[in-house]
């Protein structure tokens, strides 16, 4: 199995990346996170998944470990191909998909093109146990608990008139830097944020 590949960049594009090693260029199919955080050096290295099917044979590059690891758990789930994976990575960042799956929040994961509410409920389902013990951010590893604070806080900012997607993305971020956080401080801290 192909892990890694470093060498120069020779194309770039939204959905894909060329990259020759030692005179053999590789088709990469990348998501819109790691086409953003590619730098336009020569020189480049991105982790890789190489996805065997009956009639193809498919590299997918990765910009780090955390993005590989969260494409192999969403591909493990049924009804989750390669191609919804990769436009999950694309439409969220690995924080945000973490954070959707250890909350089991339906709605966010829906939210992706291609996925329907029960596949998102077997994502969810799934991989929520992997999960749920731990979000990887900047390659450290952070505890994220499905807490009532949250729950209470976020009904709190909902009733006060705030944009419900736009107040969660607030209070897991507030949770991750103080995951013992009250739910007066959550919601006076979200209040400062939103």
């Amino acid at each position: 199995m192909i892990t890694h590949l470093k060498g120069k960049l020779v194309e770039k594009n939204p959905t894909y990346a060329v990259v020759e090693v030692n005179g053999v260029g590789y088709l990469l199919h990348i998501s819109l996170n790691t086409f953003s955080k590619l730098s336009d050096s020569e020189n480049v290295f991105l982790y890789t998944h190489f996805y065997v099917k009956e009639d193809s044979h498919t590299l997918f590059g990765f910009i780090d470990k955390v993005e590989r690891e969260i494409f192999r758990l969403l591909i493990s789930v049924s009804g989750v191909g390669p191609s919804i994976a990769r436009t999950m990575l694309s439409s969220m960042d690995t924080i945000e998909i973490q954070q959707a799956i250890a909350s089991g929040n339906v709605a966010v994961i829906q939210s992706v093109k291609g996925i329907g509410a029960k596949t998102a409920q077997r994502v969810i389902i799934d991989l929520k146990d992997k999960i749920s013990k731990t979000i990887v951010v900047d390659g450290e590893i952070s505890t994220f608990q499905s807490n009532t604070s949250r729950d209470e806080a976020l009904t709190a900012l909902e009733v006060l008139g705030f944009n419900k997607k736009l107040s969660e993305k607030v209070l897991d971020k507030i949770l991750l830097e103080d995951s013992a956080a009250s739910v007066e401080v959550l919601i006076k801290k979200a209040l400062k944020n939103l």
